[in-house]
């Protein structure tokens, strides 16, 4: 018997059982990394520097859709500081591959979508203000923007078309040959006879033109790179903003041509991404083309200005949307038809957004029997499309709440009677939806009825009339939600470190999210290790080699899995290892708090010490795990939430006064971020509904360039939140956790415009389009009111 196996102390015990109950799950712990970027120490793409680096800077097109006849830089390469500049020939010649869509989607009639195949730079035709023609490189940032302003490129104009409305009619410019009335995917989803035949038998059908308005991503860090080659093993290093290493470096390799062992990416900080930067861009294959061709690390930072042309957008959308009911308001059928703007390219998740997206989510918390998606994804002169936060649940939960409201105004039924009579019910769940999915879990009545009472909505009248003696018209709605989140596998790779801390390694990537404080809540809870013993790594595709990166609002779900699992591996082993430390039978040893103990005794060791004791230097720990989960379900987050405007009728200024907001994210793991991300979603629904939309001219020249003329939220437009919770855990993942990152737009567009809709009801105002500018209000109450007097 080892007579020097410890035998921890009482105090110890209670100690270590302390300080993991204030890391537990379901504790607001503050952010690890909020110390390090309130004291500006964050290091974000922007901030390394390589030695020897140049710089590039991108020659851009002046013309939304034209043939280029030539690109003549003889002016500029005699410029001073410059070192190269690159055209789309050199690219191919160097044998890249094209940009494309990853998504394996289809037409309705079953072929494939058809592919743009976007090379980093246009090669015979420009097709969007901003495309990318040329790439210069030079000693310094300013040289090399001064040489490209001195590239000519000749470019002969062809008509334009921004509206996929207009681009699919007869005689519309083509952007491709290939692609006929400018449709890369026409898709469908649903039952169009049984469809039909409902909407035939309906005693009423609500319909509704929606405009779904194009948005500019806009995060505080605008994209960057720095690429550097090495010319003795022929590995690529780059620096730049993703939302995942192990991913983009896989997509990276495939458009550089090279095996994916040849990139190494590293992402450290991100000031935000809301989707925009987990894709290919143009930007990255010249960075990486211009190291390898001058032997030079190659930096590469964009301007506000030209990333409102280079960054994808998001939304734009022209639908009909279709309620069919029964004589007593129940629903038979919904029906979304219309258009998808792809802009000039199809890349990335693109067409997700506008399509099967809304398939998956417009049903939301209701018992809808068929579900009809209609949508022909256009392409037009336009920036490019892509995700942005939400990536269609937000846009499908909007159609089908306003739709709700609408249809209780044409039925005089009340818009909450309506909501209730259509809800699925607790004891229906599990609930087999029309769009395919089970939903595992939820009380959707009983979220409705906590929101309502956290937000006095009966109080509503006496607020009413108080706003009307101020001369402001006051509206209330409710916004019900579900989201359909995404699930992929994860990596959760575990190494205890020589110093007796602990690295997590996990595929997922915060930019902006504060993983590092749960999953680490997580670990500690599963092993009972210390909490700021744990240190999370996703920086480097080296060290992370799996995982699915952060998106879909699935990271705690696909993180916490993995972890979970990787820590019962941990223990596993541990077992094992204790056993033969304590000289005991293997099943013998029970875990718990951080400590293996001989069954009914007072003998044990500490996981932390048992790594310690079996470290060999320069080996790997016998207890280290690295593991990849199985693909983990998606889960249905949902809510409701209430908001409150007030609209000054002689001005059209419209201000959120109240808001309220009741969410079932299943399991919380910390709830303070989850607030958070919470205000953040509202603040950027907020934002388009009441002032955001980029916005083109007839010939394709963006006129929402800059921040002086593209308006976002600020403080100011904020209100205060009541924010509260009713979680019904979600049964698809050991957690019981369900995503939250996406659910704040989710729920403010719908409320916000049909509240709006309602403070205006009194003037006979019964639709209005985002964004809600002062300037649309005004016109829309003054028209309404002029109607009413002829």
């Amino acid at each position: 018997m080892d007579h020097k196996t410890p035998r921890p102390t009482a105090s110890l015990i209670r100690d270590n059982a302390i300080a993991l109950q204030k890391h537990a799950v379901g504790q607001p712990v503050r952010r690890k990394e909020d110390d390090t970027l309130v004291r500006g120490q964050g290091r974000y793409t922007d901030d390394f520097n390589l030695s020897g680096q140049a710089h590039a800077w991108m020659v851009r097109s002046s013309h939304a859709h034209g043939v280029i006849r030539s690109i003549d830089a003889s002016a500029a390469r005699k410029m001073p500081g410059v070192l190269g500049i690159y055209v789309g020939g050199d690219l191919v010649e160097a044998g890249y591959a094209p940009i494309r869509c990853g998504l394996p989607m289809k037409n309705a009639d079953g072929t494939p979508l058809l592919q743009t195949d976007r090379m980093a730079l246009a090669i015979d035709k420009v097709r969007f203000v901003g495309d990318p023609v040329a790439c210069v490189v030079a000693e310094t940032a300013a040289q090399a923007r001064d040489a490209a302003e001195a590239v000519t490129v000749e470019i002969d104009p062809l008509p334009a078309v921004t509206a996929s409305a207009d681009a699919v009619k007869p005689g519309a410019p083509l952007l491709y040959d290939h692609i006929p009335n400018n449709i890369a995917l026409d898709y469908y989803s649903g039952d169009r006879d049984a469809t039909a035949a409902a909407f035939a038998r309906a005693a009423h059908v609500t319909s509704l033109d929606i405009v779904n308005t194009r948005v500019a991503v806009v995060p505080m860090e605008p994209r960057a790179g720095l690429a550097a080659y090495d010319q003795a093993s022929g590995r690529f290093t780059a620096h730049l903003p993703t939302q995942g290493v192990s991913g983009n470096a896989a997509a990276l390799a495939k458009l550089m041509n090279v095996s994916r062992e040849k990139i190494r990416l590293l992402t450290y900080n991100v000031g935000g991404s809301f989707g925009m930067k987990n894709a290919g861009y143009p930007e990255y294959v010249c960075l990486l083309h211009a190291a390898r061709a001058l032997g030079r690390p190659v930096k590469w930072l964009d301007e506000r200005s030209t990333s409102f042309l280079s960054d994808n957008h998001g939304r734009a959308q022209e639908v009909r949307c279709e309620l069919a009911l029964d004589k007593r308001g129940v629903i038979l059928a919904v029906r979304v038809t219309g258009f998808g703007n792809l802009g000039a390219y199809v890349a990335g998740v693109g067409p997700l957004p506008l399509s099967l997206n809304i398939a998956k989510n417009i049903a939301s918390v209701y018992r809808t029997p068929l579900i009809e998606v209609d949508i022909k994804c256009v392409l037009t002169n336009t920036t490019f499309m892509g995700a942005y936060r939400g990536a269609g649940r937000p846009e499908a939960n909007y159609f089908m709440e306003r739709l709700m409201d609408r249809a209780a105004a044409d039925m005089n039924i009340d818009r909450l009677a309506l909501r209730r009579r259509n809800m699925i019910r607790p004891r229906q769940i599990p609930f087999a939806a029309a769009n395919g999915l089970t939903y595992d879990s939820g009380d959707f009545p009983a979220v409705l009825d906590k929101a309502l009472e956290l937000a006095d909505y009966a109080g509503f009248a006496k607020r009413k009339r108080e706003a009307r003696k101020r001369g402001k018209l006051r509206g209330i709605a409710v916004g019900c939600y579900l989201e359909v989140t995404a699930g992929l596998s994860e990596l959760g790779k575990i190494d205890f470190e020589p110093d007796g801390g602990v690295r997590l390694t996990s595929g997922t990537l915060d930019f902006g999210q504060g993983h590092a404080t749960p999953f680490a809540q997580v670990l500690a809870d599963k092993l009972g290790i210390p909490f700021d013993s744990i240190r999370l790594m996703q920086s480097d595709s080296d060290i992370v080699h799996a995982g699915g990166g952060t998106g879909g609002s699935r990271s705690i779900m696909t993180a916490g899995t993995a972890i979970i699992e990787a820590g019962d591996l941990v223990i596993a082993k541990g077992r094992a290892a204790a056993a033969d430390k304590l000289e005991a039978a293997e099943s013998d040893i029970e875990f718990a708090e951080g400590r293996f103990t001989i069954a009914g005794t007072d003998r044990s060791i500490g996981l932390i010490e048992l790594a310690e004791a079996l470290a060999v230097d320069g080996k790997p720990n016998p207890l280290d795990v690295d593991h990849v989960s199985s693909s983990v379900a998606s889960t249905f987050p949902n809510g409701c939430h209430v908001s409150e405007v007030e609209i000054d009728p002689d001005t059209g200024v419209t201000t959120v006064v109240k808001y309220t907001a009741v969410n079932d994210f299943g399991t919380v793991v910390n709830p303070m971020i989850v607030a958070g991300q919470l205000h953040g979603g509202v603040v950027q629904g907020i934002g388009q509904v009441l002032m955001e939309a980029v916005s083109y001219d007839d010939s394709g020249q963006p006129v929402t360039g800059s921040l002086m003329d593209y308006a976002l939220p600020r403080a100011a437009d904020a209100p205060a939140m009541t924010l509260s919770d009713l979680p019904s855990p979600a049964t698809t993942n050991p957690l019981g956790a369900k995503g939250c990152g996406e659910a704040g737009c989710a729920g403010s567009m719908a409320t916000l415009v049909n509240a709006a809709i309602d403070a205006l009801a009194g003037d006979g105002v019964t639709q209005i389009e985002m964004p809600l500018t002062p300037e649309r209000v005004w016109r829309a109450i003054r028209d309404a009111r002029r109607a009413a007097q002829t």
